[in-house]
């Protein structure tokens, strides 16, 4: 078994039900990414592997990264952490008073600038996309996306190179196919961003 399963589990972050995901689709499982977070040596442990990858692919050529950037609220410990083990700057977007994604509190970017994307949950990529969308507005270039639970569906892709520290299987339906909704059972949001 991958050690970040076991990591989460530890944690208690692997939590099972009836959840509404921040991509607005449903499922039967919610990853509380934030639960393994709150111990610094856990996310440590989990993202080593990926912060391995990274830097053996930086060392190759095959990828060049200048800063590391999460979406608020999952994925700014991710950045943090990844820029920990790799010495290089991290920094996150953040919803506004409107609800859209911005880049805020004196955070900055420059043309060109090479910018890995970290999430801690990876269904769609939708946070990711928005927080992509406002730095390369600014310039930056998005090189690629790093997240510690990848749990997309068949047929959804990621635009960059891809660094998860573990894919799992986990049934998500579109709200209006959702066969939990449709057995009644009751349904929990647990993450922070308000879906319309």
């Amino acid at each position: 078994m991958n050690r970040t399963i076991e990591l989460l589990k530890e944690s208690a972050a692997l939590l099972e039900g009836h959840f509404l995901l921040s991509s607005g689709r449903h499922s039967d499982r919610y990853f509380q990414c934030a639960r393994l977070l709150q111990y610094p040596d856990r996310a440590a442990e989990a993202l080593s592997e990926v912060a391995n990858r990274l830097k053996n692919d930086m060392a190759s050529g095959e990828i060049q990264i200048d800063a590391i950037c999460g979406p608020a609220m999952g994925g700014i410990i991710v950045a943090y952490e990844l820029g920990r083990q790799l010495g290089l700057p991290a920094f996150f977007t953040e919803r506004d008073d409107t609800g859209a994604m911005s880049l805020r509190r004196g955070f900055e970017v420059t043309p060109g600038q090479r910018i890995l994307m970290a999430e801690d949950v990876v269904t769609t990529g939708k946070s990711s996309g928005e927080a992509a969308r406002v730095l390369e507005n600014l310039g930056a270039r998005i090189v690629g996306l790093a997240c510690i639970v990848d749990r997309r569906a068949a047929g959804e892709t990621i635009p960059w190179a891809f660094y998860p520290a573990c894919q799992v299987q986990v049934a998500n339906w579109d709200a209006t196919d959702c066969a939990l909704c449709k057995q009644g059972v009751p349904l929990v949001k647990p993450g922070s961003r308000k879906v319309f």
